[in-house]
């Protein structure tokens, strides 16, 4: 069962699934991009899943040949993301599920794919477990998100404007998703600063044992 906030958040992005991609237009012609084709360069194996594919930005991005399926909890968003996959003739499975409840077998996925995506689920760890669960036991986990900077000054700023950005569109811009990705029960393999240490490329696997 949906909890009230996970709830909450899907109808924030519902609201603005319409405005998203035009909001951050600047930031992703500037940098967004690059990172975007960096994280997907990294997948590995057939069998692909992609985690909170949102408007589809990464469409142009899934690699030739591989069996991909995208999943997103806002209808609004997979409305938009089904219009750019014909427009391209991308070839993509896409379905409406929660990264909290994924309805997968285990060890299912030879690469799980995430980008900006866990700085909005609502309990984190708890998705990040269900994405450690339906990935195969020697396969990857590739996370492209923004986090809590290290500086104490500029984490104090971030704390201070979370709640406004949590509350327009369901971001939360402190969260410490390399913790997170531990308390899973994940293993960080590579983890590379690509903006200061705000926004990181993580590759991670299920922990063994």
């Amino acid at each position: 069962m949906d909890s009230d906030a996970t709830e909450t958040i899907r109808a924030r992005y519902d609201r603005i699934s319409r405005f998203y991609d035009l909001m951050e237009a600047v930031v992703e012609r500037a940098a967004l991009w690059r990172w975007r084709r960096r994280a997907f360069d990294a997948i590995d194996g057939n069998r692909v899943l992609e985690v909170g594919v949102g408007t589809g930005k990464n469409l142009g991005f899934y690699p030739t040949g591989k069996s991909i399926t995208a999943v997103d909890f806002s209808p609004g968003m997979l409305k938009r993301a089904r219009r750019k996959a014909d427009k391209i003739l991308c070839k993509v499975d896409l379905r409406d599920m929660d990264v909290e409840n994924l309805s997968f077998g285990d060890r299912f996925f030879d690469t799980v794919v995430a980008t900006f995506v866990f700085c909005s689920v609502a309990h984190p760890v708890r998705g990040l477990s269900e994405v450690g669960r339906v990935c195969k036991q020697r396969g990857r986990i590739i996370l492209l998100e923004h986090v809590r900077p290290g500086n104490k000054i500029l984490a104090r700023f971030f704390d201070m404007l979370n709640p406004v950005t949590l509350r327009l569109v369901g971001v939360n811009i402190n969260r410490n998703t390399t913790a997170n990705v531990e308390r899973a029960g994940l293993e960080i393999l590579r983890e590379e600063n690509l903006f200061s240490d705000i926004v990181k490329l993580i590759v991670a696997r299920p922990r063994s044992g």
